[in-house]
């Protein structure tokens, strides 16, 4: 478990392969929403992707929260602290 991102809206921690079955995956958090989703397989390999070409950019804090916003939608779990 690695944070990758951490801002005052958005937290992202990268999981590490758990085994030759699952390849990790990516939990990203809206703090404000209190709401996180968990991204594995094919949409973890995407997210990796448009992360790389996002840094690529040298975003500023605004801009990395821009692109996590488009999983806002998505992020039903909500989020507890254990």
């Amino acid at each position: 478990m690695n944070m990758i991102y951490n801002s005052p809206n958005y937290c992202v921690v990268e999981f590490g392969a758990l085994g030759v079955a699952q390849a990790g995956g990516f939990e990203i958090m809206d703090k404000h929403a209190k709401r996180e989703i968990f991204l594995a397989g094919p949409l973890a390999e995407g997210f990796r992707r448009g992360v790389a070409e996002l840094i690529a950019q040298a975003p500023s804090i605004e801009e990395v929260d821009e692109f996590l916003s488009q999983f806002d939608a998505f992020m039903q779990q909500p989020l507890t602290l254990h």
